[in-house]
């Protein structure tokens, strides 16, 4: 990303967020308009290092904090077990309400029937889809050792592709890692929700 010059953007917002919903956050801010905020991201793989991300955002937020008169972080608590709340708490910086992506692409109520539904549920979203082979299966070491499978995935029933988009090589996709993962594939279209909801508010 072009480094932006500190006199341009002492009016902005800036936006930390995950790599896995960049394409949706600049596609938000496209959209609706949002011109006074900017987007810089953290690596998508710390996915499956969620212990890794709160001193990430910490960096991320003393490195910009004279650049910007207000940070918002587009992370949910994505596994860190509230250490990221603890961080933003001690940094003074807030951040978008959620567990994690799926929920804020769902919608809080709605995922909270899906787990109700079905517990067992394996959730990908356009960006998991397109990148599974790396993040997901080569990501957890299931090329390799393929027995983990059996271990990882025991107690899921099926795979739910929350779509950000009607992309049918995307649905391709997930249909194909769901059998991969010997998951009953099922897709429900959310389109940004909540992240949206989220950034035309503020």
């Amino acid at each position: 990303m072009t480094a932006i010059p500190s006199s341009d953007v002492k009016h902005q917002t800036l936006l930390i967020t995950c790599g896995a919903i960049a394409r949706e956050i600049v596609a938000i801010l496209s959209q609706n308009a949002l011109d006074s905020m900017k987007v810089e991201c953290l690596p998508a793989h710390l996915h499956n290092t969620p212990q890794l991300i709160p001193e990430a955002v910490r960096t991320k937020i003393q490195g910009s904090r004279d650049k910007f008169q207000r940070i918002i972080v587009l992370y949910a608590d994505c596994g860190t077990g509230g250490k990221l709340d603890e961080v933003l708490e001690e940094e003074g910086v807030e951040r978008i309400a959620g567990a994690h992506c799926y929920e804020v692409f769902a919608g809080s109520q709605a995922f909270a029937d899906i787990m109700d539904t079905e517990v067992g549920t394996f959730f990908l979203t356009d960006f998991l889809a397109q990148h599974f082979e790396r993040l997901v299966w080569k990501g957890l070491g299931l090329d390799k050792h393929p027995r983990l499978l059996d271990i990882y995935f025991s107690n899921y029933t099926r795979l739910l592709y929350l779509a950000q988009s009607d992309n049918p090589q995307l649905c391709r996709k997930a249909e194909q890692a769901a059998e991969k993962l010997g998951l009953r594939f099922e897709i429900r279209y959310t389109g940004y929700a909540g992240f949206e909801n989220f950034l035309t508010s503020i």
